[in-house]
């Protein structure tokens, strides 16, 4: 039975005879509760009874595809989750970066910025003269610096000044024995680093010009001795002292001369005779009793006297004239001050006079001892020396501070003339009886 209205769907036939009553769509029907579809036409929107206030959006869920859940599929181009490897290697080459910038902005502040101006050219390796090897000029003043010092003595007339060298570790010092005369017998010490140390004097022998003072101090660096003897004129040497109160001073120059004879002295004082090594060197007031080294380092001299253009009573300077004690008299000096208390003078036992008869024809002998060395070589009153060692007199200076040079007991050769007869003797030279 109908209530009288024609059932139909929307757009569709009328309903069959027999239809559901309670407005249900047909058995079978694609919309009917017995599918798996929505309970909804698929023209539900269109269906004239539907309430013209109900929401416009109909939802109908999809149809699911028979069977189980979908297999998960990866995106192999997905960002994962970062491994601990990779954090460590991001944290380490980021800490790297972050350091070498920090150091390039750093640089590039130092150096006045990006856009200072940069001067002179790029570094390049030093010269071969600039990297300062131990056999050269710089080497040498380095290894033989902390062996100089400079001497002070107090006296009645103010502070005498003058450098010295360290020839003991147990504090034994080489100075000139001007520098310390006239003193009380008490000096003060300055080492190179700028530290002092009280000294006494140990001996002086003013006719050598050679003074030896010990210092309170022990564990010091001694000079390294070399032999004045093998000394040849044009070798290099430096002169290391403290010239005009300037300390630890070093000049250069070479062997000018050697065997050049002094007759040195104040007025009123002792005669100095010595055979002088001649230097160029740049040599001052303070620098007495300071080294004189070869390009080895070893002390060859004891710079003592200098000659200057100057009038009386002016302050002398260099002139690239100046003379230091042969090292091998002034060690031997040394030795028997340290030994004795005072130095054994050489002699040759003979008295020399004037010159011979010609200009620079020798030196004439004046008196002969009867018991020295130049009688027991069969030298005479009146003979002529005209060679000691192959060295030419010319000045009665010459034979005393030849002989002077060397040791007691050594055999020198001397070359003379008795009348118009030349000769030759071996002379043993012997130390002076007082």
């Amino acid at each position: 039975m109908t209530d009288g209205w024609d059932w139909r769907q929307p757009g569709g036939t009328p309903a069959p005879a027999g239809g559901p009553a309670s407005g249900a769509p047909p058995a079978g029907s694609p919309h009917g509760t017995g599918g798996t579809s929505s309970p909804w036409w698929s023209d539900a929107l269109t269906d004239p009874w539907r309430d013209p206030y109900a929401p416009a959006a109909v939802v109908v869920p999809a149809v699911r595809a028979e069977g189980g859940e979908p297999e998960p599929v990866t995106d192999p181009d997905a960002p994962g989750r970062p491994k601990l490897r990779q954090v460590v290697l991001i944290s380490l080459i980021t800490a790297l970066l972050a350091g070498s910038l920090g150091s390039a902005l750093t640089y590039a502040f130092l150096r006045g910025g990006a856009g200072a101006t940069v001067l002179g050219a790029r570094p390049a390796e030093a010269p071969a003269l600039a990297q300062r090897k131990p056999e050269s000029l710089a080497g040498v003043a380095e290894r033989v610096l902390p062996s100089v010092v400079t001497v002070r003595v107090a006296s009645l007339g103010g502070i005498s000044e003058g450098s010295g060298f360290v020839v003991s570790a147990d504090g034994h010092v080489i100075t000139n024995d001007h520098v310390v005369s006239g003193g009380t017998g008490k000096a003060t010490v300055v080492f190179n680093d700028g530290s002092t140390a009280t000294a006494s004097v140990v001996g002086q022998d003013p006719e050598s010009d050679i003074a030896v003072i010990k210092v309170a101090r022990t564990g010091l660096t001694p000079v390294e001795f070399g032999d004045s003897e093998a000394l040849a004129v044009g070798d290099p040497v430096l002169a290391i002292g403290s010239p005009l109160s300037l300390a630890n001073t070093v000049t250069a120059g070479i062997v000018s001369a050697l065997d050049r004879t002094m007759q040195a002295g104040e007025p009123g004082g002792p005669v100095r005779y010595y055979a002088a090594i001649q230097t160029d060197a740049a040599v001052n007031h303070g620098n007495s009793g300071g080294p004189l080294v070869d390009g080895a380092g070893r002390v060859v001299g004891v710079n003592s006297t200098i000659k200057s253009l100057v009038a009386e009573g002016q302050e002398a300077g260099n002139i690239g004239l100046a003379f230091a004690i042969p090292i091998n008299q002034a060690k031997r000096v040394t030795q028997d001050i340290i030994g004795t208390g005072k130095a054994r003078r050489t002699v040759i036992g003979a008295q020399v006079g004037g010159p011979g008869a010609a200009a620079g024809a020798g030196v004439r002998l004046n008196a002969v001892e009867p018991s020295g060395p130049a009688a027991a070589a069969g030298l005479k009153a009146g003979d002529v020396i005209l060679r000691l060692n192959g060295r030419p007199m010319t000045e009665p200076t010459d034979l005393v501070a030849l002989v002077r040079k060397y040791a007691p007991g050594s055999v020198v050769t001397v070359e003379y003339r008795r009348g118009s007869t030349r000769q030759n003797a071996s002379v043993t030279l012997a130390a002076d009886a007082k």
